[in-house]
């Protein structure tokens, strides 16, 4: 008797244009995965789909403004019409603004909350049904800012925080349904990150910084947590060991080693 092929199965990843979204397609489809690619810049997906489709992976994209409200329906529609069910589903689309809560614009204020809180929400919520029939997982990448507040980006590691503690909660739940949620923490990473939170400027970081690894770094970190269950990893020693102090640090410490690091005063607004 003939074999039949089992299909393979499918990784929906958001922010896969670049950095560690498409580090994490790539590394998806070296372990089988087709991948259905989400990010706003199209000449970035098609990149990021060479990449998987040299890896035999069967490749869809989807080009999508996330921070749109529309958004998130419409890519769940164009998921469905194109008769895909996602295994996986990495949220990685997410950005920050380095810059003091009063300093920075509304717009990016709240962009933040919307793109790394409400979609990362929104898309958990509308492929769950997929996630659990395939008793497959989640992949949400928040960031080693989820283990302490954060003056000088305090909205951006107060989301972050979000999508720690609501990764953790949904692991637990999906476990009882025989799927999973991992939650990726990952440290400094050289990526378009750093640009887009300030605006072209550079983050100061010591000297020979052991803490920043590479995309691909965090990424196949990632990805074998995301295999192996686990519902939350910190990528490298250096990042995991600050992570577990920061537990039992003096909050006013904390407070004032990180304002030591991102916070940079200006002058607050006038009020009209």
């Amino acid at each position: 008797m003939a074999r039949t092929s089992r299909p393979r199965p499918l990784a929906l990843i958001t922010g896969a244009s670049g950095g560690i979204g498409e580090s994490l397609a790539v590394r998806f489809a070296k372990a089988g995965y087709d991948v259905a690619l989400v990010a706003r810049s199209v000449e970035g997906l098609q990149a990021t789909a060479a990449r998987c489709e040299a890896l035999k992976a069967a490749t869809h994209i989807f080009p999508a403004d996330l921070q749109d409200q529309a958004s998130g329906a419409a890519l769940e529609a164009a998921v469905r019409k194109a008769g895909l069910s996602p295994s996986a589903v990495v949220n990685n689309a997410g950005f920050g603004a380095l810059a003091p809560f009063y300093q920075a614009s509304m717009e990016s204020q709240l962009g933040q909350i919307d793109l790394n809180v409400r979609v990362l929400t929104e898309l958990c919520r509308r492929f769950t049904p997929d996630v659990v029939a395939n008793k497959g997982g989640f992949l949400n990448v928040a960031s080693t800012a989820a283990f302490q507040p954060g003056p000088g980006m305090a909205v951006y590691f107060a989301s972050k925080a979000y999508v720690l503690s609501f990764t953790e909660a949904l692991d637990y739940e999906l476990k009882l349904q025989g799927a999973h949620a991992t939650c990726l923490c990952p440290g400094p990473v050289e990526t378009g990150f750093q640009a887009r939170a300030t605006g072209g400027a550079t983050v100061p970081r010591r000297p020979n910084d052991n803490r920043v690894l590479t995309a691909d770094q965090v990424a196949d970190i990632g990805f074998k947590a995301f295999k192996a269950r686990k519902p939350v990893v910190i990528p490298g020693g250096a990042n995991a060991r600050l992570a577990w102090m920061m537990k039992w640090l003096p909050r006013p410490m904390v407070l004032k080693r990180v304002a030591g690091i991102y916070y940079r005063p200006a002058p607050a607004p006038d009020v009209a």
